[in-house]
């Protein structure tokens, strides 16, 4: 049976989840969503409240897992060699989150230069440890992505106990409720066509609001 794993976007930049080249991917950050989650769940981001954002209660982007890599798999795939970063590129080629691969000769993790390194473009230990913990990239092509131009969650959308699908604070709440998920599975599909929508919400902060 799916679960439904929801969590806030604290940092809605495009790097994570990953909106772009016809696919949603998790490739970094929230190691427990991306440990337990299986194939066929949803995992749904919501906007922060954080005083500078006031976006709590849209959504940002609901994703339906429809594959799972190892970071080795997803490195070697060439369907996803364009989230490989490109940080001289567009906004859409900074933010690739295609970034961690073995180094050949002793096994350890190299990153590439991404949202994650230091700002000099250097290895970021804490990040690689964090990312890696969890040898797992969620990959949906059933996905929508509204970015920082979310529609508001209906409150109608509540287990049985009464919890609301959108997640307020850090953590994440999981749903095995089948009427809750089946209820938010049609109100995602009633939104019109999925894949990406509009532009990430920080990218609204950005000098004539340019989305791309």
């Amino acid at each position: 049976m799916p679960r439904l794993h929801s969590y806030v976007v604290r940092y809605d930049s495009g790097f994570a989840p990953n909106p772009f080249y016809g696919y949603c991917t998790l490739a970094t950050c929230k190691p427990d969503i991306r440990r337990s989650a299986s194939i066929g769940d949803w995992v749904v981001g919501t906007g922060s409240n954080e005083r500078r954002i006031q976006r709590g209660g849209h959504l940002v982007h609901a994703m339906r897992v429809t594959d799972i890599l190892s970071f080795q798999d997803y490195n070697a795939d060439p369907r996803f060699a364009k989230k490989r970063p490109y940080r001289s590129g567009s906004r859409k080629q900074s933010c690739g989150d295609n970034i961690y691969f073995r180094n050949p000769d002793d096994d350890r993790w190299l990153q590439r230069d991404s949202f994650h390194t230091t700002d000099t473009g250097g290895q970021h230990a804490r990040h690689i440890a964090r990312d890696t913990g969890v040898n797992r990239v969620l990959i949906s092509e059933d996905y929508i992505y509204f970015g920082g131009y979310g529609p508001e969650i209906p409150a109608n959308l509540v287990d049985a106990g009464g919890r609301p699908v959108c997640k307020s604070g850090i953590g994440r709440n999981v749903f095995d409720d089948p009427k809750l998920i089946a209820a938010f599975e049609a109100w995602v599909r009633s939104l019109g066509d999925g894949g990406y929508q509009d532009a990430p919400y920080e990218w609204r902060q950005l000098r004539g609001g340019v989305r791309y």
